[in-house]
């Protein structure tokens, strides 16, 4: 099959997926068989996609023009590559989960709750392969039409304002301040929204006043990216079932908003554009102050599900300052950290369903004991977070490194002071929790028991055992990851005119 004719599929498949779930709603093996056999194929697909980026081809989809100048355009390059086989490979892992989860609890409207991952896959995918803005901000937006009912899914009263929160949040700053960013570059790159390598924007004459408006606009009209002040939708999505806060954080939404901003720095700005850019350093300042900050908060909450959601906020802010320290180790850095804390904070969360399905505890307070009950749901816990610390040998520690060497190329010598309070702050509120679980209840020798008889499901366990390996995978693959990226990280030596002459 051509590279062309498989992102068509990777874009089908998820609604084929969506369709066959709708039509097996009456029968849950074979619901839950649709879901993981298309799964497993689109993340084949991507694998097929991703080796042709591997080998230097730029496959190309165009669908046509909504309008003059605003086309369907996809194209595949390294970034979207991994950005695509991150979704797509958690889904897999997600979808196990989301088994053992919903059936051992007992969730209502499990349909319409594969129905809507499955069309979000698909938002993630458009995401991921998206050729020019125009295309990426539509399918920005089916993401966050098709998790509104995921986050709202209990359908309680706080479901339902969780649910309100993020989607007029979300909707809002996209709406308001990313759409005019996009019309913005339209009109300034002469009604051209194509993604480039060097920079869309590069070479035009655009004052540093406008360039620091349109930075501005477009990283806090991403609201998936949480940087404060626009994060507080993230702790309210955590009324949803887990595995819809592990897909939030880990397989599709916040990464889709993170990976955004690194696509807009890297192609629509480019190196060169984003140092000339004042408000450059305005946002950096803005990402240290987020992780801090969402760090300190974080050791707050003895919820732990708010808790892993205030280390999210921290934990993308760094790859927004990668993006921004504008260098080739910062893009790196902020690349290679989607994929490390994906997998990490997938693992904490699911962990944190896994507890709450055999016990029905959501507080950090009440946990003490249940490591001796759970021991492997703990020592997942336990690796992941070493992993989000950054700690070798586990992926969330190339991330750190590659981010502190662009920061000390730029002769910026307090960003990794930030990175390094973040990490002393993130052993003090992640690394207690399996330690606490360790020591009896006070007063009692015996662990609170569990509400469910046999304590968590299988696959509840085996998936964030599986996700807590890939942390340390990940690390011992950082060579070839790299590799992949270099072509989108590394500066153009040239960029080609309309002409075709450097």
């Amino acid at each position: 099959m051509s590279p062309d004719m498989l992102i068509l599929a990777a874009l089908c498949i998820p609604l084929l997926i969506a369709t066959g779930i709708a039509a097996a709603g009456r029968f849950p093996n074979i619901r839950e068989g649709v879901t993981l056999v298309g799964s497993v194929i689109l993340f084949a697909v991507v694998i097929a996609l991703a080796v042709s980026v591997s080998q230097g081809n730029v496959p190309v989809l165009d669908l046509g023009a909504a309008a003059p100048g605003l086309s369907f355009t996809f194209k595949l390059e390294p970034l979207g590559a991994l950005f695509a086989l991150v979704a797509s490979g958690l889904w897999i892992v997600n979808s196990f989960y989301s088994i053992g989860y919903m059936r051992g609890n007992r969730e209502r409207n499990q349909t319409r709750f594969y129905i809507c991952f499955a069309i979000a896959i698909f938002g993630a995918m458009g995401v991921a392969m998206s050729g020019n803005l125009f295309t990426l901000f539509v399918f920005y937006e089916v993401l966050t039409l098709s998790t509104y009912p995921l986050v709202a899914h209990k359908g309680d009263a706080a479901a339902k304002r969780g649910g309100r929160i993020y989607l007029l949040t979300l909707l809002g700053t996209s709406i308001g301040l990313f759409l005019t960013a996009v019309m913005w570059t339209w009109t300034l790159a002469g009604q051209n929204l194509d993604f480039v390598p060097g920079g869309l924007l590069a070479g035009l004459d655009i004052s540093p006043i406008v360039s620091t408006s349109l930075l501005l606009l477009f990283v806090f009209g991403i609201g998936k990216a949480a940087l404060m002040p626009v994060h507080f939708w993230l702790p309210s999505a955590m009324v949803a079932p887990t595995p819809v806060s592990a897909f939030l954080h880990a397989v599709a939404v916040v990464k889709a908003g993170v990976f955004t901003v690194m696509k807009v720095s890297i192609y629509i700005f480019g190196e060169d554009m984003l140092n000339a850019t004042p408000g450059r350093e305005f946002v950096l300042w803005v990402a240290c102050f987020t992780i801090v900050v969402a760090s300190l908060v974080a050791m707050t909450k003895d919820n732990l599900k708010a808790r892993l959601a205030y280390s999210t906020i921290a934990q993308l802010a760094y790859i927004v300052a990668g993006a921004m320290l504008a260098d080739r180790a910062g893009f790196l850095g902020g690349s290679l950290q989607i994929g490390a804390h994906a997998v990490g904070k997938m693992t904490l969360f699911m962990c944190a369903g896994a507890i709450y399905v055999a016990t029905g505890v959501t507080n950090i307070s009440e946990m003490r004991g249940l490591g001796r009950r759970m021991p492997l749901v703990f020592i997942a816990f336990f690796v992941a977070s070493l992993s989000i610390i950054g700690v070798p040998p586990l992926a969330g520690d190339w991330p750190k490194y590659e981010l502190m060497q662009g920061a000390i190329d730029r002769g910026n010598d307090a960003f990794p002071v930030f990175l390094i309070v973040s990490s002393l702050l993130s052993i003090a509120y992640l690394l207690p929790i399996p330690i606490l679980a360790l020591f009896p209840a006070p007063g009692s020798p015996e662990p609170k028991p569990f509400k469910r008889p046999g304590g968590a499901p299988a696959l509840t366990v085996a998936a964030p055992l599986f996700t807590a390996l890939l942390c340390l995978l990940l690390f011992f693959a950082v060579g070839p990851v790299s590799d992949f990226l270099a072509p989108a990280v590394d500066k153009p030596t040239a960029v080609l005119t309309l002409e075709g002459q450097p």
